[in-house]
Protein backbone atom coordinates (compact mmCIF):
# COMPACT_ATOMS: atom_id res chain seq x y z
CA UNK A 1 0.00 0.00 0.00
CA UNK A 2 2.90 2.23 0.37
CA UNK A 3 2.88 4.28 -2.64
CA UNK A 4 -0.51 3.95 -3.90
CA UNK A 5 -2.83 7.10 -4.11
CA UNK A 6 -6.72 6.92 -4.32
CA UNK A 7 -9.14 9.18 -5.26
CA UNK A 8 -12.53 9.84 -6.44
CA UNK A 9 -14.58 11.29 -9.24
CA UNK A 10 -18.31 12.60 -9.23
CA UNK A 11 -20.89 11.26 -11.36
CA UNK A 12 -24.00 13.13 -12.37
CA UNK A 13 -27.51 12.74 -13.42
CA UNK A 14 -29.11 15.02 -15.63
CA UNK A 15 -30.59 17.30 -13.06
CA UNK A 16 -26.71 17.29 -11.83
CA UNK A 17 -27.23 15.36 -9.15
CA UNK A 18 -24.45 13.21 -7.44
CA UNK A 19 -25.21 9.92 -8.40
CA UNK A 20 -22.03 7.56 -7.84
CA UNK A 21 -18.39 8.41 -7.86
CA UNK A 22 -15.57 6.55 -9.57
CA UNK A 23 -12.48 5.86 -7.17
CA UNK A 24 -9.88 6.25 -8.63
CA UNK A 25 -6.33 4.53 -8.04
CA UNK A 26 -2.41 4.67 -8.91
CA UNK A 27 0.78 2.93 -8.03
CA UNK A 28 3.47 5.48 -8.72
CA UNK A 29 6.39 2.48 -8.59
CA UNK A 30 4.59 0.44 -11.11
CA UNK A 31 3.17 0.24 -14.65
CA UNK A 32 0.40 2.99 -15.35
CA UNK A 33 -1.95 0.30 -17.45
CA UNK A 34 -4.67 -1.27 -14.91
CA UNK A 35 -4.32 -4.73 -17.13
CA UNK A 36 -0.97 -5.11 -16.24
CA UNK A 37 -1.15 -4.25 -12.23
CA UNK A 38 -5.43 -5.09 -11.66
CA UNK A 39 -4.24 -6.39 -8.73
CA UNK A 40 -4.43 -3.43 -7.13
CA UNK A 41 -8.19 -3.38 -7.40
CA UNK A 42 -8.19 -5.78 -4.94
CA UNK A 43 -5.65 -3.32 -2.37
CA UNK A 44 -8.09 -0.08 -3.36
CA UNK A 45 -10.69 -1.90 -2.14
CA UNK A 46 -9.63 -3.37 1.13
CA UNK A 47 -8.46 0.09 1.67
CA UNK A 48 -11.87 1.94 1.45
CA UNK A 49 -13.58 -1.36 3.43
CA UNK A 50 -10.77 -1.45 6.21
CA UNK A 51 -9.03 2.06 6.57
CA UNK A 52 -11.87 4.61 6.81
CA UNK A 53 -15.29 2.56 6.25
CA UNK A 54 -17.28 2.66 3.30
CA UNK A 55 -19.29 4.95 3.87
CA UNK A 56 -16.94 7.61 4.70
CA UNK A 57 -15.89 7.58 1.81
CA UNK A 58 -18.87 7.19 -0.68
CA UNK A 59 -21.54 8.77 1.19
CA UNK A 60 -23.67 5.93 0.89
CA UNK A 61 -23.43 5.75 -2.91
CA UNK A 62 -21.88 2.89 -5.12
CA UNK A 63 -18.15 3.17 -6.58
CA UNK A 64 -17.48 2.37 -10.04
CA UNK A 65 -14.39 0.74 -10.02
CA UNK A 66 -12.04 -0.14 -12.76
CA UNK A 67 -10.82 -4.36 -13.07
CA UNK A 68 -8.79 -5.75 -15.59
CA UNK A 69 -8.91 -9.50 -16.56
CA UNK A 70 -6.97 -11.05 -13.85
CA UNK A 71 -8.86 -9.57 -11.01
CA UNK A 72 -12.28 -10.31 -12.74
CA UNK A 73 -11.39 -13.97 -12.98
CA UNK A 74 -9.40 -14.24 -9.64
CA UNK A 75 -11.90 -15.73 -6.93
CA UNK A 76 -10.73 -12.92 -4.66
CA UNK A 77 -13.75 -10.73 -6.64
CA UNK A 78 -16.19 -13.16 -4.71
CA UNK A 79 -15.12 -11.68 -1.53
CA UNK A 80 -16.15 -8.32 -1.99
CA UNK A 81 -19.03 -7.40 -0.29
CA UNK A 82 -21.47 -6.74 -3.85
CA UNK A 83 -23.55 -3.76 -2.41
CA UNK A 84 -20.63 -0.89 -2.27
CA UNK A 85 -19.10 -0.97 -6.00
CA UNK A 86 -19.83 -1.15 -9.48
CA UNK A 87 -16.97 -3.60 -11.27
CA UNK A 88 -16.04 -1.38 -14.50
CA UNK A 89 -14.34 -3.96 -16.75
CA UNK A 90 -11.87 -2.89 -19.06
CA UNK A 91 -12.87 -2.89 -22.67
CA UNK A 92 -9.83 -4.57 -23.60
CA UNK A 93 -10.53 -7.69 -21.67
CA UNK A 94 -11.78 -10.02 -24.01
CA UNK A 95 -14.96 -11.86 -24.36
CA UNK A 96 -13.96 -15.32 -23.75
CA UNK A 97 -15.86 -18.02 -22.63
CA UNK A 98 -14.69 -17.90 -19.13
CA UNK A 99 -14.81 -13.41 -18.66
CA UNK A 100 -18.47 -14.05 -20.16
CA UNK A 101 -19.09 -17.53 -17.53
CA UNK A 102 -17.74 -15.02 -14.70
CA UNK A 103 -19.51 -11.69 -15.59
CA UNK A 104 -22.97 -14.44 -15.56
CA UNK A 105 -21.65 -16.14 -12.03
CA UNK A 106 -21.50 -12.09 -10.54
CA UNK A 107 -24.41 -11.16 -11.68
CA UNK A 108 -26.26 -14.22 -10.03
CA UNK A 109 -24.62 -13.18 -6.56
CA UNK A 110 -25.78 -9.71 -7.01
CA UNK A 111 -22.64 -7.64 -8.33
CA UNK A 112 -23.45 -4.65 -10.65
CA UNK A 113 -21.54 -4.55 -13.93
CA UNK A 114 -20.27 -1.77 -16.32
CA UNK A 115 -17.83 -1.69 -19.25
CA UNK A 116 -15.34 0.96 -18.88
CA UNK A 117 -14.53 3.59 -21.76
CA UNK A 118 -15.68 1.62 -25.02
CA UNK A 119 -14.99 3.32 -28.51
CA UNK A 120 -18.78 2.83 -30.16
CA UNK A 121 -18.92 1.22 -33.19
CA UNK A 122 -20.92 -1.76 -34.88
CA UNK A 123 -17.51 -3.91 -33.62
CA UNK A 124 -18.78 -3.07 -29.87
CA UNK A 125 -22.04 -4.04 -30.33
CA UNK A 126 -21.20 -7.35 -31.67
CA UNK A 127 -18.15 -7.86 -28.80
CA UNK A 128 -20.79 -7.73 -25.97
CA UNK A 129 -24.09 -9.60 -27.37
CA UNK A 130 -23.55 -12.24 -25.41
CA UNK A 131 -23.37 -10.21 -22.06
CA UNK A 132 -25.81 -7.30 -22.68
CA UNK A 133 -28.20 -8.97 -19.69
CA UNK A 134 -25.21 -9.05 -17.09
CA UNK A 135 -24.68 -5.51 -17.65
CA UNK A 136 -25.66 -2.31 -15.91
CA UNK A 137 -23.35 0.46 -16.96
CA UNK A 138 -21.54 1.17 -20.21
CA UNK A 139 -19.06 4.00 -20.23
CA UNK A 140 -18.23 5.91 -23.36
CA UNK A 141 -15.32 8.59 -23.61
CA UNK A 142 -16.59 12.14 -24.49
CA UNK A 143 -13.07 13.13 -25.80
CA UNK A 144 -13.31 9.98 -27.95
CA UNK A 145 -13.28 10.32 -31.85
CA UNK A 146 -17.11 8.84 -33.13
CA UNK A 147 -17.41 7.38 -36.35
CA UNK A 148 -20.93 9.30 -36.90
CA UNK A 149 -22.40 11.66 -35.02
CA UNK A 150 -25.88 10.05 -35.93
CA UNK A 151 -24.51 6.62 -36.09
CA UNK A 152 -23.07 6.94 -32.28
CA UNK A 153 -26.64 8.16 -31.31
CA UNK A 154 -28.58 5.24 -32.86
CA UNK A 155 -25.94 2.65 -31.13
CA UNK A 156 -26.38 4.58 -27.47
CA UNK A 157 -30.09 4.45 -28.52
CA UNK A 158 -29.69 0.59 -29.40
CA UNK A 159 -27.88 0.13 -25.92
CA UNK A 160 -30.41 1.64 -23.99
CA UNK A 161 -33.14 -0.45 -25.02
CA UNK A 162 -31.27 -3.57 -23.58
CA UNK A 163 -31.83 -1.78 -20.11
CA UNK A 164 -27.97 -0.81 -19.71
CA UNK A 165 -27.27 2.85 -18.42
CA UNK A 166 -25.12 5.12 -20.74
CA UNK A 167 -22.28 7.15 -19.17
CA UNK A 168 -20.43 9.70 -20.50
CA UNK A 169 -16.92 10.44 -19.12
CA UNK A 170 -14.52 13.27 -19.49
CA UNK A 171 -16.98 15.58 -19.80
CA UNK A 172 -14.91 19.43 -18.71
CA UNK A 173 -17.45 22.19 -19.83
CA UNK A 174 -21.53 23.09 -20.76
CA UNK A 175 -20.58 22.01 -24.49
CA UNK A 176 -19.52 18.41 -23.78
CA UNK A 177 -22.15 17.61 -21.58
CA UNK A 178 -24.81 19.31 -24.08
CA UNK A 179 -23.49 16.98 -26.34
CA UNK A 180 -23.23 13.77 -24.21
CA UNK A 181 -26.97 14.83 -23.37
CA UNK A 182 -27.76 14.60 -26.91
CA UNK A 183 -25.67 11.04 -27.86
CA UNK A 184 -28.46 10.00 -25.37
CA UNK A 185 -25.94 9.55 -22.46
CA UNK A 186 -27.91 9.68 -18.96
CA UNK A 187 -24.95 10.04 -16.31
CA UNK A 188 -22.02 12.23 -16.64
CA UNK A 189 -18.38 12.02 -15.08
CA UNK A 190 -16.42 15.18 -15.04
CA UNK A 191 -16.05 18.50 -13.50
CA UNK A 192 -18.37 20.43 -15.80
CA UNK A 193 -20.48 21.31 -12.83
CA UNK A 194 -17.37 23.84 -11.93
CA UNK A 195 -17.05 25.85 -14.67
CA UNK A 196 -18.06 29.21 -14.92
CA UNK A 197 -21.02 30.06 -17.18
CA UNK A 198 -20.73 33.79 -17.92
CA UNK A 199 -23.23 36.22 -18.34
CA UNK A 200 -22.64 38.86 -20.88
CA UNK A 201 -24.88 41.59 -18.56
CA UNK A 202 -23.07 40.46 -15.40
CA UNK A 203 -26.37 40.43 -13.55
CA UNK A 204 -26.68 38.10 -10.15
CA UNK A 205 -29.16 37.00 -7.92
CA UNK A 206 -29.35 40.33 -5.48
CA UNK A 207 -29.15 37.73 -2.42
CA UNK A 208 -25.91 36.73 -3.43
CA UNK A 209 -24.60 40.29 -3.86
CA UNK A 210 -25.79 41.45 -0.34
CA UNK A 211 -24.08 38.60 1.02
CA UNK A 212 -20.73 39.53 -1.05
CA UNK A 213 -21.51 43.17 0.45
CA UNK A 214 -21.53 41.87 3.60
CA UNK A 215 -18.10 39.84 3.37
CA UNK A 216 -16.58 42.96 2.29
CA UNK A 217 -17.88 44.78 5.59
CA UNK A 218 -16.40 41.59 7.68
CA UNK A 219 -12.76 41.61 5.76
CA UNK A 220 -12.93 45.52 5.64
CA UNK A 221 -11.39 47.73 8.52
CA UNK A 222 -15.46 48.52 9.02
CA UNK A 223 -17.10 49.67 11.88
CA UNK A 224 -19.31 46.96 13.74
CA UNK A 225 -22.17 48.91 13.79
CA UNK A 226 -22.42 49.63 10.41
CA UNK A 227 -21.93 45.47 10.09
CA UNK A 228 -24.64 44.99 12.47
CA UNK A 229 -26.86 47.53 10.18
CA UNK A 230 -26.44 46.07 7.28
CA UNK A 231 -27.45 42.34 8.82
CA UNK A 232 -30.14 43.95 9.95
CA UNK A 233 -31.23 44.69 6.60
CA UNK A 234 -31.05 41.32 5.71
CA UNK A 235 -34.12 39.42 7.45
CA UNK A 236 -33.40 35.99 6.14
CA UNK A 237 -29.79 36.09 5.87
CA UNK A 238 -30.14 37.44 9.77
CA UNK A 239 -32.06 34.11 10.79
CA UNK A 240 -30.18 32.03 9.27
CA UNK A 241 -27.24 33.27 11.27
CA UNK A 242 -28.85 33.11 14.18
CA UNK A 243 -29.69 29.39 13.71
CA UNK A 244 -26.04 28.76 12.74
CA UNK A 245 -25.35 30.10 16.38
CA UNK A 246 -27.82 28.22 17.82
CA UNK A 247 -26.82 25.15 16.43
CA UNK A 248 -24.62 23.62 18.63
CA UNK A 249 -21.18 24.77 17.17
CA UNK A 250 -20.96 27.68 19.63
CA UNK A 251 -21.34 27.48 23.40
CA UNK A 252 -21.61 30.47 25.08
CA UNK A 253 -22.04 31.59 28.46
CA UNK A 254 -24.53 34.50 28.24
CA UNK A 255 -27.15 34.91 25.75
CA UNK A 256 -27.45 36.31 22.65
CA UNK A 257 -29.08 39.57 22.90
CA UNK A 258 -28.59 41.48 19.44
CA UNK A 259 -26.80 40.91 15.74
CA UNK A 260 -23.63 43.15 16.87
CA UNK A 261 -23.76 40.59 20.07
CA UNK A 262 -23.34 37.62 17.66
CA UNK A 263 -20.65 40.10 15.28
CA UNK A 264 -18.29 40.92 18.84
CA UNK A 265 -18.53 36.79 20.22
CA UNK A 266 -18.45 35.18 16.80
CA UNK A 267 -15.93 37.52 14.96
CA UNK A 268 -15.10 39.02 11.83
CA UNK A 269 -13.57 35.72 10.09
CA UNK A 270 -15.59 32.77 11.50
CA UNK A 271 -18.81 34.81 10.25
CA UNK A 272 -17.11 35.89 6.78
CA UNK A 273 -16.53 32.10 6.20
CA UNK A 274 -19.94 31.14 6.90
CA UNK A 275 -21.59 33.99 4.86
CA UNK A 276 -19.22 32.70 1.78
CA UNK A 277 -20.80 28.88 2.68
CA UNK A 278 -24.36 30.67 2.51
CA UNK A 279 -23.36 31.47 -1.07
CA UNK A 280 -22.39 27.94 -2.13
CA UNK A 281 -25.66 26.69 -0.40
CA UNK A 282 -27.49 28.81 -2.65
CA UNK A 283 -26.32 26.82 -5.70
CA UNK A 284 -28.62 23.55 -5.00
CA UNK A 285 -29.17 20.97 -7.86
CA UNK A 286 -32.46 21.13 -9.78
CA UNK A 287 -34.51 18.97 -7.50
CA UNK A 288 -33.04 20.48 -4.34
CA UNK A 289 -30.20 17.99 -3.07
CA UNK A 290 -26.72 19.21 -1.95
CA UNK A 291 -25.35 20.74 -4.83
CA UNK A 292 -21.90 19.22 -5.94
CA UNK A 293 -19.96 22.49 -5.73
CA UNK A 294 -20.29 22.97 -2.84
CA UNK A 295 -19.23 19.36 -1.97
CA UNK A 296 -16.26 20.56 -3.88
CA UNK A 297 -15.47 23.61 -2.34
CA UNK A 298 -15.62 21.65 1.04
CA UNK A 299 -13.02 19.57 -0.21
CA UNK A 300 -10.83 22.59 -1.77
CA UNK A 301 -11.14 24.68 1.37
CA UNK A 302 -9.85 21.32 3.26
CA UNK A 303 -6.84 20.36 1.32
CA UNK A 304 -5.75 23.89 0.75
CA UNK A 305 -5.19 24.45 4.85
CA UNK A 306 -4.45 20.58 5.25
CA UNK A 307 -1.44 20.91 2.28
CA UNK A 308 -0.29 24.17 4.02
CA UNK A 309 -0.15 22.89 7.59
CA UNK A 310 2.04 20.10 5.82
CA UNK A 311 4.22 22.58 4.04
CA UNK A 312 4.48 25.08 6.82
CA UNK A 313 3.95 23.90 10.31
CA UNK A 314 4.89 26.65 12.04
CA UNK A 315 2.12 28.49 9.92
CA UNK A 316 0.22 31.23 12.11
CA UNK A 317 -3.89 31.35 11.94
CA UNK A 318 -4.09 33.85 9.25
CA UNK A 319 -1.93 32.39 6.98
CA UNK A 320 -3.93 29.45 7.14
CA UNK A 321 -7.56 31.47 6.75
CA UNK A 322 -5.75 33.01 3.48
CA UNK A 323 -5.44 28.93 2.79
CA UNK A 324 -9.02 28.23 3.32
CA UNK A 325 -10.14 32.08 1.54
CA UNK A 326 -8.40 30.41 -1.95
CA UNK A 327 -10.52 27.29 -1.58
CA UNK A 328 -13.64 29.11 -0.60
CA UNK A 329 -13.29 31.70 -2.72
CA UNK A 330 -11.99 29.37 -5.95
CA UNK A 331 -15.50 28.72 -7.68
CA UNK A 332 -17.15 31.86 -7.02
CA UNK A 333 -17.12 33.08 -10.16
CA UNK A 334 -19.08 29.70 -10.81
CA UNK A 335 -21.98 30.88 -8.73
CA UNK A 336 -22.06 34.30 -9.53
CA UNK A 337 -21.57 33.64 -13.72
CA UNK A 338 -19.05 36.46 -13.37
CA UNK A 339 -15.34 36.91 -14.30
CA UNK A 340 -12.99 36.13 -11.40
CA UNK A 341 -11.34 39.24 -11.84
CA UNK A 342 -14.22 41.26 -11.34
CA UNK A 343 -15.20 39.58 -8.23
CA UNK A 344 -11.99 39.64 -6.60
CA UNK A 345 -11.93 43.58 -7.15
CA UNK A 346 -14.97 43.82 -5.78
CA UNK A 347 -14.28 42.01 -2.78
CA UNK A 348 -10.72 43.98 -2.62
CA UNK A 349 -8.86 40.71 -0.81
CA UNK A 350 -5.54 40.14 -0.47
CA UNK A 351 -2.96 40.40 -3.12
CA UNK A 352 -1.95 36.96 -2.05
CA UNK A 353 -5.16 35.59 -2.10
CA UNK A 354 -5.68 37.18 -5.68
CA UNK A 355 -2.60 36.02 -7.13
CA UNK A 356 -3.15 32.57 -6.20
CA UNK A 357 -6.51 32.58 -7.58
CA UNK A 358 -5.74 34.25 -10.60
CA UNK A 359 -1.60 33.42 -11.64
CA UNK A 360 -1.18 30.51 -9.43
CA UNK A 361 1.52 32.67 -7.74
CA UNK A 362 3.40 32.31 -4.62
CA UNK A 363 3.19 29.24 -2.17
CA UNK A 364 -1.16 29.67 -1.79
CA UNK A 365 -0.63 29.33 -6.27
CA UNK A 366 1.25 26.29 -5.79
CA UNK A 367 -1.24 24.99 -3.53
CA UNK A 368 -3.80 25.80 -5.04
CA UNK A 369 -2.53 24.09 -8.81
CA UNK A 370 -1.77 21.23 -6.39
CA UNK A 371 -5.41 20.98 -4.99
CA UNK A 372 -6.76 20.98 -8.66
CA UNK A 373 -3.96 18.28 -9.19
CA UNK A 374 -5.45 16.12 -7.10
CA UNK A 375 -8.95 16.83 -8.10
CA UNK A 376 -7.84 16.13 -11.48
CA UNK A 377 -5.74 12.59 -10.09
CA UNK A 378 -2.67 13.60 -11.65
CA UNK A 379 -0.59 11.61 -9.29
CA UNK A 380 2.55 12.34 -10.83
CA UNK A 381 2.36 15.95 -10.31
CA UNK A 382 1.41 15.53 -6.79
CA UNK A 383 4.29 13.06 -6.73
CA UNK A 384 6.57 15.49 -7.76
CA UNK A 385 5.38 18.23 -5.42
CA UNK A 386 6.29 15.78 -2.47
CA UNK A 387 10.31 15.62 -3.75
CA UNK A 388 10.01 19.34 -4.45
CA UNK A 389 9.32 19.98 -0.66
CA UNK A 390 11.22 17.32 0.55
CA UNK A 391 7.94 15.09 2.35
CA UNK A 392 7.93 11.64 2.73
CA UNK A 393 6.67 9.65 -0.51
CA UNK A 394 3.24 9.44 -0.55
CA UNK A 395 2.47 12.37 2.59
CA UNK A 396 -0.46 13.11 0.61
CA UNK A 397 -2.15 9.55 0.70
CA UNK A 398 -4.12 9.87 3.89
CA UNK A 399 -4.36 13.45 3.21
CA UNK A 400 -6.69 12.74 0.43
CA UNK A 401 -8.37 9.84 2.02
CA UNK A 402 -9.40 12.08 5.27
CA UNK A 403 -10.36 15.21 2.97
CA UNK A 404 -12.70 12.48 1.27
CA UNK A 405 -13.97 11.26 4.53
CA UNK A 406 -14.32 15.08 5.85
CA UNK A 407 -16.80 15.90 2.79
CA UNK A 408 -18.66 12.87 3.14
CA UNK A 409 -19.54 13.97 7.06
CA UNK A 410 -19.61 17.76 5.74
CA UNK A 411 -22.54 16.49 3.48
CA UNK A 412 -24.40 14.62 6.40
CA UNK A 413 -24.38 17.60 8.31
CA UNK A 414 -26.03 19.69 6.51
CA UNK A 415 -29.33 17.27 4.81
Amino acid sequence: MKNIYLGRQPILDIDESLNYYEVLYSQEDKADSYAQNDYRSAMVISTILNKFGTYEILGGRRAFVKIGEKFLLSDIIFTIPNEFFIFSVLDEVPMSERVIERLQQLKSKGFVLAIDEVVLDEAALDKYRDVWSELSFLKINLHADFINYEETKKIIKEIKSKGVKVVGTKIEDEKKLERAKDLGCELFQGYFFSKPKIFENEKYDPSQANILRLYTLLMEDTNIDEIAAEFEKNHALTVQLLRYINSGIFHFKKKISSIHHVLVLVGRTPLAQWLMFMIYAKAVSKNNEISPLMLMVKNRTGLMESIFKKIKPEARSNMLGQAYFVGVLSLIDTIFGRRMETILDEMNVDDAVRDALLYDKGVLGEIYALVRDIEQFNTKKVSAFEKKHQLPEASFRDLMLESMREVTIFEDSIK
